[in-house]
């Protein structure tokens, strides 16, 4: 009889040849030690199915979930968890729709496999690549080593193990990918499902540095570019920009209040920029712009504190590359932030 997992693709279990897996298939989530974004079983216990049958999960075949397998089983040998399997089945759902294909998607570059992995020498040889269970190891060590993976929304944890020119690609398959794993797993991974909401239960947040005026930098540097009018990127005409613009740490990157206040706004404003507004008191508001909805990580009517992560960076709306608008406004005016800042103590770098 069907069932339906925790992530609503309606799953089976039917006898289906697995060729490769011998006796015995079983897929262990390892523990991701202490990590809150890497849900699993205790360690030392097999999940899945025997060697002679694998679940189906509509939408996707045998050949595909068999190579769904074969990543779950590189990420086990590794000893990772839940999420960073989960993040590479989707990987490979977004690179080649877990087919192991022996052509690019692209004109020029030779990428091959599961994982779309080029000709560059990072990725092994032509054989390592069209190799389901080598290519995927090699996937998870490059992942293994990017920063601050367990507090990045999965897609940029992919994007940042191998450039898309997209960061945000991968996003549409979390969800199949959670689907596929608790199938194959027959767990509750504990994931976090929805576009809308990347970040897994209980992922890390990065406190910022309070001065001692009690005012916080909103975003790590460098400044990109400065309050005043300029021609806009978008629209191509001259207006004020009302805000001061950092890198913040690139896609993905944390976004902290500047001071206590409470939150009055948080979604998408007229231009569909993602947007955080805060009320500090005393007629002065900060807002912090183009977040995606997975990126937001408070509501209206929150109370937050200078130095807290409330948002993670991102290109929405009138934006042509990842990075945090700052904008400060007193009594319904914006005001230059640098300024502004540095009367309370925050050089804006």
């Amino acid at each position: 009889m069907p069932s339906k997992s925790t992530s609503g693709a309606v799953v089976a279990v039917v006898t289906v040849p697995v060729l490769a897996f011998g006796a015995m298939f079983g897929l262990l989530l390892m523990d991701g030690s202490e990590d809150p974004c890497n849900p699993g079983v205790l360690p030392g216990t097999a999940l899945g199915v025997s060697g002679e049958t694998l679940p189906t999960v509509d939408g996707y075949s045998a050949e595909q979930l068999a190579n769904a397998a074969q990543i779950l089983e590189a990420g086990k040998a590794l000893g990772l968890g839940a999420r960073d399997q989960t993040i590479g089945v989707m990987t490979a759902l977004g690179e080649s729709g877990l087919v192991v294909v022996d052509h690019g998607d692209l004109a020029g570059p030779d990428s091959r496999g599961l994982f779309q992995q080029r000709d560059n020498g990072a990725w092994g040889s032509y054989a390592d690549r069209m190799d389901p269970f080598t290519s995927a190891t090699n996937f998870f060590t490059a992942m293994s080593r990017v920063d601050g993976r367990q507090s990045l929304e999965p897609t940029i944890v992919a994007h940042r193990t191998q450039a898309n020119a997209d960061p945000f690609h991968y996003a549409r398959f979390w969800d199949p990918a959670i689907a596929i794993v608790e199938a194959l797993s027959g767990s509750d991974t504990g994931l976090v499902a929805g576009t809308g909401d990347q970040v897994c239960s209980g992922g890390a947040t990065v406190p910022g540095t309070v001065s001692p005026t009690g005012w916080a930098q909103p975003g790590d540097g460098p400044i990109t570019s400065r309050f005043g009018m300029r021609l806009h990127p978008i629209r191509h005409e001259w207006r004020l920009h009302n805000g001061t613009d950092f890198a913040a740490g690139g896609c993905g990157g944390p976004i902290w209040a500047a001071q206590d206040g409470v939150v009055t706004f948080t979604g998408a404003d007229q231009s569909g920029n993602g947007t955080i507004t805060v009320d500090h008191g005393g007629g002065v508001l900060t807002s912090y712009l183009h977040m995606y909805p997975s990126g937001i990580l408070v509501r209206a009517g929150d109370h937050v504190t200078a130095g807290q992560q409330i948002a993670r960076t991102g290109s929405s709306g009138q934006s042509t590359d990842c990075h945090l608008h700052f904008k400060v406004e007193i009594n319904g005016t914006p005001t230059d932030p640098e300024p502004f800042m540095a009367e309370v103590g925050i050089s804006l770098t």
